[in-house]
């Protein structure tokens, strides 16, 4: 063999030697992502399955997520106008308790001590007993002219917002300067309402 020859054989199993080693090298770096991906979604269900209600982002005083599964009807009218929670933009904001499969007057509740007013946030709606703030800002306030009223099953309530809801409840939100009789048309439409469940 020739001079020539053998730098050129020993070119070849250098390069071949270097390919084999980048190669093993990116394995064990691939290797290594895998594991840590693996690990992070093994801590996560564990964290799902295991803490429930008291993981993080859950509502403070919620039990386990599943623990219940409760309905709701609820009716929310504005200067008479009926707020439509079936778009898109408030359905299924959290895990807990939500509006989903396009209904808006069903409110599903996922778990123990879980309150209309963590589903508020969740919707990013601010409710206080006096004020009704649509996420773009628009407020709905009590004054001397126009008031904000809640009911739960027919009977007037000061606040809803930490209001744990039970299966069944009819739960009315009303602003403006309604007639006692047309507080209970609204009650009466509430009722009609059927419970997605």
């Amino acid at each position: 063999m020739g001079k020539k020859a053998k730098e050129n054989k020993d070119e070849r199993e250098s390069f071949a030697a270097k390919r084999a080693k980048e190669k093993r090298r990116n394995t064990l770096i691939a290797i290594g992502v895998l594991v840590g991906v693996a690990a992070i979604v093994g801590y996560s269900a564990y964290n799902f399955v295991n803490l429930g209600g008291s993981g993080p982002g859950a509502p403070q005083g919620a039990g386990v997520l599943g623990d219940e599964h409760e309905h709701a009807a609820i009716l929310v009218r504005i200067f008479g106008d009926k707020f439509d929670f079936s778009v898109p933009v408030y359905q299924i904001k959290s895990s807990w308790i939500h509006f989903e499969g396009q209904d808006g007057d069903t409110i599903h509740r996922h778990a123990s001590g879980v309150t209309l007013g963590y589903l508020f946030d969740t919707l990013r709606i601010s409710l206080t007993d006096k004020c009704f703030v649509f996420p773009d800002g628009r407020e709905f306030c009590t004054n001397d002219e126009y008031s904000l009223k809640f009911y739960i099953n027919h009977n007037q309530v000061p606040d809803i917002r930490n209001y744990v809801l039970q299966e069944d409840d009819r739960i009315l939100v009303s602003y403006g300067n309604e007639t006692p009789e047309q507080i209970e048309a609204q009650l009466i439409e509430l009722d009609s309402q059927q419970l997605l469940k």
